[in-house]
């Protein structure tokens, strides 16, 4: 779980995830033929194979913020989000405020309950009535932060139980599962590009330039899933839950997953005896979406990790369930080249 505790604590928001890359590289580089930047900042590493052209997709940003403003008489900051936030989520967290010259902590502030109005107090926060305090007077402020520095959240990856937790599993529990499943490889006909995606959160745009390169007759995207199997929920609103298996996506608001690719995944999984469950997701989406409509088009299925509370720093996913996504990928990398993919 080292590598796992690396990416999940690296700060890589969307258009900044030169931390992620790094890690990528280092971990795949012993592992693959070649492995490329593009223009854009999307790692590809090829593993060369003779069979169908078959691309691996994992987004590396997390969702996170730019600097807006800073108060030169105060020294607080406001931040803009890049990526979808819950003002909820945010109120006393920790965060790094990424400067020039270095990462400086901050702290996201609200006016204490003590001081707020009747009608105040019934009020869901907004990201207007947030700001940040990186302890510094105006004039020192100035001189280190800058408008559009990025800005993370600051989270300890930890094991909880048969759980893990931290920030920003969504989704590098993706990129954890793609690096793994390519190293287990041994014998493959597929010509397999694993690619470890930028700016996914902002409309995963990463996925789009990568496939359109790369011209894949197969697209697997790897990416979280909600797992909302906690109390107050019911079964059927539940989409996954942990300690389920690997979920095998059928549609989200981005794509509708080939029939072919998920009979194969399906049997795959019965076959080898890895648990698995298959998920529709009502809201979200993932690289497939923008995989599948490349060129001539793609057969693009999802492997999901469930998670519970997505998109805070407490994303929390089961470690079987990760060992059960690595074994179906592997194997699937293997035998793909068998895959049906007429319709």
């Amino acid at each position: 779980m080292e590598l796992l505790k690396r990416l999940s604590e690296a700060p890589g928001i969307p258009g900044r995830e030169e931390a992620i890359r790094t890690i990528v590289r280092e971990a795949l580089g012993a592992h693959v033929g070649e492995i490329a930047v593009d223009r854009l900042g999307n790692v590809i590493a090829h593993k060369k194979g003779t069979g169908p052209k078959v691309i691996i997709a994992a987004h590396m940003d997390e969702i996170g913020f730019l600097v807006s403003h800073l108060d030169e008489e105060t020294g607080f900051l406001h931040i803009e989000p890049v990526g979808g936030f819950d003002p909820r989520t945010l109120i006393a967290q920790r965060l790094m405020v990424h400067t020039r010259d270095g990462a400086i902590y901050g702290l996201i502030g609200i006016k204490p309950v003590h001081v707020l109005t009747e009608e105040e107090r019934k009020k869901t926060p907004e990201m207007k009535d947030l700001f940040v305090d990186i302890g510094l007077s105006g004039k020192e402020a100035k001189e280190k932060v800058h408008i559009g520095d990025p800005v993370t959240l600051v989270q300890t990856f930890a094991e909880v139980g048969n759980l893990i937790t931290g920030k920003a599993l969504d989704d590098r529990l993706g990129v954890y599962v793609g690096i793994e499943a390519v190293r287990r490889l041994r014998k493959h006909k597929a010509d397999i590009y694993f690619v470890a995606t930028v700016q996914e959160e902002v409309g995963l745009r990463g996925a789009r330039t990568s496939a359109f390169a790369i011209a894949p007759d197969i697209g697997v995207a790897l990416d979280t899933t909600i797992a909302c199997d906690i109390p107050g929920v019911p079964t059927h609103e539940q989409v996954t839950r942990l300690g389920k298996g690997v979920a095998i996506k059928l549609k989200d608001s981005a794509s509708i997953s080939h029939p072919g690719l998920v009979q194969f995944l399906v049997k795959l999984a019965e076959e080898r005896k890895i648990q698995y469950q298959l998920e529709i997701l009502p809201r979200g989406g993932t690289d497939a979406g923008a995989i599948q409509p490349a060129r001539e088009g793609v057969a693009v299925v999802t492997i999901s990790l469930p998670t519970r509370y997505v998109h805070t720093v407490v994303e929390t996913a089961h470690k079987e369930d990760i060992d059960a996504a690595i074994n179906l990928l592997a194997a699937f990398l293997e035998t793909c080249h068998k895959a049906d993919l007429q319709l």
